[in-house]
């Protein structure tokens, strides 16, 4: 529905000596329960637009149900971690996990890991039958465009610790730990998404004035997620081939080091887009997966049977990935203004 259409138009009218009002849709005052009197709140944009929502009562913000997870028993491994995971996502911040039938030390310890793999989570009960996790985060504190500049931070060092094996024939050490932070991250960039969806207010304090914006940025933590797990894979690949023959891995080091300034160009430019970065981010994008693709073709017949060509692969649909970055930043450019650009003839 467009805006110039009548179900969307109320016109202003006088009220009283030198006020004026609008009047409220009356579907949405019904969905949210107003009636005469109720006070609603609003938040105003930069560029004049508000949002308005029903104002909290006076007593406080009603205290919510933990969300009950309940089953005869849980044997199936990774079952009970990936429920509070998904809890967690979805915005929750109290889990209850009850059973007919006490957990075993495996589930416990599952649990434990569950919580120390959710940034703010904590066991704050534990039963034979019951445990109660509880998280303490406050989502306004954590803005969207920080914690994927953190994601960047992750990813770079991805491909340090890459290019550290590749040219000291080291494996890295710390690639589970960067791994647990990642999903760490990503963890909270889902649920803060989640939350910022059922509030307007939420969504403008942490970075996305306009709600519609959320999808948008959906696509950017998916895609960086993606990258995040072919970067991983890729390392993991030149850990179990530290100690082959270094010519199997020539070009690798070149390589790493134009996919770690594509991705902090690409990255940096969606935070904060003009038209002509945009544009370059995209061509230097474009260009990395030509120099994956061409390092793959002269990869020597040991690297194609090893593994390592297909560790090429993955950093080639890695910098597929940061085009679709890019272009998530050339949308955000064009929307924000008038800006041209002169492309050079090709």
């Amino acid at each position: 529905m467009s805006w110039g259409q009548p179900g969307r138009e109320r016109r202003v009218l006088k009220a009283g000596h030198s006020s004026i009002a609008v009047t409220l849709p009356k579907p949405w005052a019904e969905a949210m329960r107003l009636r005469p009197g109720d006070v609603v709140v609003f938040d105003q944009n930069d560029d004049g637009t508000l949002y308005l929502k029903p104002a909290p009562p006076e007593t406080g913000p009603l205290a919510v149900a933990p969300y009950l997870i309940s089953a005869q028993s849980f044997d199936d491994p990774g079952l009970l971690r990936r429920l509070v995971i998904g809890a967690y996502r979805s915005g929750h911040d109290a889990v209850e996990i009850r059973t007919e039938t006490a957990l075993t030390s495996e589930r416990v310890e599952e649990l434990l890991n569950a919580a120390r793999g959710l940034l703010g989570v904590s066991i704050v009960a534990q039963e034979p039958n019951r445990v109660l996790l509880q998280n303490f985060i406050d989502p306004s504190k954590y803005g969207l465009p920080q914690l994927v500049q953190r994601m960047k931070m992750i990813l770079v060092a991805y491909i340090e610790e890459a290019e550290a094996v590749v040219t000291k024939r080291v494996p890295s050490r710390r690639l589970v730990s960067f791994t647990e932070e990642a999903d760490k991250v990503f963890a909270l960039l889902v649920r803060q998404l989640f939350l910022a969806s059922r509030d307007w207010s939420l969504a403008r304090r942490i970075g996305s004035p306009d709600p519609r914006q959320l999808l948008e940025w959906r696509v950017v933590v998916q895609t960086l997620e993606e990258i995040g797990r072919l970067l991983a894979g890729v390392t993991e690949t030149f850990n179990r081939h530290a100690d082959d023959d270094p010519r199997e891995l020539e070009g690798l080091p070149g390589l790493l080091g134009e996919m770690k300034t594509g991705l902090k160009t690409v990255v940096d430019t969606l935070m904060h887009p003009t038209l002509t970065a945009a544009c370059d981010a995209y061509a230097e994008s474009y260009r990395l997966q030509v120099a994956a693709d061409d390092l793959g073709r002269r990869a020597k017949a040991t690297a194609r049977k090893n593994g390592i060509s297909a560790a090429i692969w993955a950093l080639g649909l890695s910098a597929s990935r940061l085009s679709s970055l890019a272009e998530v930043a050339l949308d955000r450019a064009v929307a924000s203004g008038n800006e041209m650009v002169l492309l050079s003839p090709t």
